[in-house]
């Protein structure tokens, strides 16, 4: 009994960890064939007249099929918009604001500084955010009513209500047949076959979660929508390009020259009152006090020989 019991164990070690590797590659039915070859003939039989009950899965579609009418659309809406700015900086930051206020949220932004073909250097931006679905035209609208020009607007719409309502169905016949595979696995008595059941259960739960993550992605998806802005600067605050000639650059190098010159002079007349005022004090009064003296003791001299002259 002992030598049983452990070939038992042993072969479950086994099959547990060949089958571990296979469970998400080759998930294995649900309904039908739930042995593989393996289960016992009674437990075939159990299997099949557990399943009875359950309606197949397309009875569950055409099922939901009929009542798509009464069951509420569910669309995902997405817009994107280019618009033209003054200051794209404070357009994003304005964005941004607009998207908490309604409650939604910011996916992504960015801000850049671009060339334009006059060699100026102006701010370009994108953003993305995401906002209640149901405050998406007013959203569009705030939006265009700060641009000073919009160049494109696209919306789309996406009705995922018939793969909702599939994924629905799948689910049901899913939960039915977890709920099945548990009561078999109650019952069996034999360790191939509470083996066999318990991997049909883990392949069913794995499909279950998947499934639940694809709804939910609509779920979301459908109740936030999302918004792409591009945005530009506005090409009338840059400087006018004509023929490759530009007025304004002109203009500025004019003003600059101006500027520069005038520089020039006030600086030779703050180094004269600063610099060459106190050194030629210093310089210039000693030189004058003998310059003084040199002409005084010159004509003096001169006056000496004149009256030597006149005796």
């Amino acid at each position: 009994m002992i030598k049983r019991t452990l070939l038992a164990l042993s072969v479950i070690a086994l099959l547990l960890s060949a089958c571990g590797a296979n469970y998400a590659s080759e998930p294995m039915a649900v309904s039908g064939d739930y042995g593989g070859g393996f289960a016992s003939d009674e437990m075939m039989y159990e299997m099949e007249e557990s399943a009875a009950p359950m309606a197949p899965e397309g009875e569950f579609r055409a099922a939901d099929s009929t009542s798509s009418g009464a069951v509420e659309r569910m669309v995902i809406k997405n817009a994107s918009l280019s618009i033209v700015v003054t200051d794209p900086a404070i357009a994003m930051d304005e964005i941004m604001s607009m998207a908490e206020e309604m409650g939604g949220f910011v996916v992504s932004s960015n801000l850049w500084q671009t060339t334009l073909g006059s060699g100026a250097t102006v701010d370009q931006a994108t953003i993305n955010i995401r906002i209640p679905a149901q405050r998406l035209d007013e959203a569009l609208t705030l939006i265009k009513d700060g641009a000073g020009e919009v160049r494109s607007e696209n919306i789309s719409g996406e009705d995922v209500t018939s793969q909702y309502t599939d994924l629905q169905s799948r689910l049901r016949n899913l939960e039915a047949a977890e709920t099945q595979l548990m009561q078999i696995m109650e019952d069996a008595t034999k360790t191939e076959d509470v083996l066999q059941v318990y991997n049909n259960l883990v392949s069913v739960r794995e499909q279950i979660e998947v499934i639940k993550g694809q709804m939910q992605y609509y779920e979301q998806a459908a109740a936030l929508s999302s918004i792409s802005v591009d945005i530009i600067a506005d090409a009338a605050d840059q400087p006018i390009q004509i023929g490759g000639w530009q007025p304004v650059g002109v203009a500025k190098n004019a003003i600059e020259a101006l500027i520069n010159t005038l520089q020039g002079l006030v600086n030779v007349v703050i180094w004269m009152v600063i610099f060459l005022l106190p050194v030629g004090l210093v310089i210039g009064v000693p030189l004058s006090f003998l310059w003084r003296r040199f002409r005084r003791w010159r004509k003096k001299r001169k006056e000496q020989k004149q009256a030597q002259q006149t005796e």
